[in-house]
């Protein structure tokens, strides 16, 4: 079957969502999802997000904010990229990655910026085939509002 990848829409949050908790339980933060689909829809003008569909079914997604960077200007900023683990192995995250980046370029993006944990090493080698610096000198900062 082929998979196709779109815009994610309302209708598909609930699902998007099951699988934002599927992916936090994969990297081992549970906890840490505090969104709602409901807090999703009311922020529905600012959550980008890509979903790869199979049939009926979302098989992974990619969630994406612009951004701008005082040295560098306007880049896209891959939050999440996730595929179920059935369907891995296929190029869906080569699919969703190669969308968020088409869509950076579309929009003027001088770069696309992400993180990834540093125990996954899957991930990490997927990023330096695509030809990604991975940075081990920055650390994240996080502060709750």
């Amino acid at each position: 079957m082929d998979v196709i990848i779109r815009k994610a829409t309302e209708n598909d949050f609930k699902e998007v969502y099951s699988l934002i908790k599927e992916f936090a339980l994969f990297i081992k933060t549970p906890g840490k999802v505090s969104i709602t689909p409901e807090q999703m829809i009311l922020d529905k003008d600012y959550f980008q997000c890509l979903v790869a569909v199979e049939g009926e079914r979302i098989i992974g997604f990619a969630t994406y904010f612009f951004a701008y960077y005082s040295w560098t200007g306007k880049a896209i900023y891959l939050d999440d990229l996730y595929v179920i683990e059935e369907c891995r192995g296929r190029n869906v995250g080569t699919m969703l990655m190669d969308s968020v980046f088409d869509t950076g370029q579309k929009e003027n993006c001088t770069k696309v910026r992400w993180q990834v944990s540093n125990w996954n090493s899957k991930a990490i080698e997927f990023y330096k085939k695509r030809g990604a610096v991975i940075d081990d000198v920055e650390i994240n900062c996080d502060l709750k509002l």
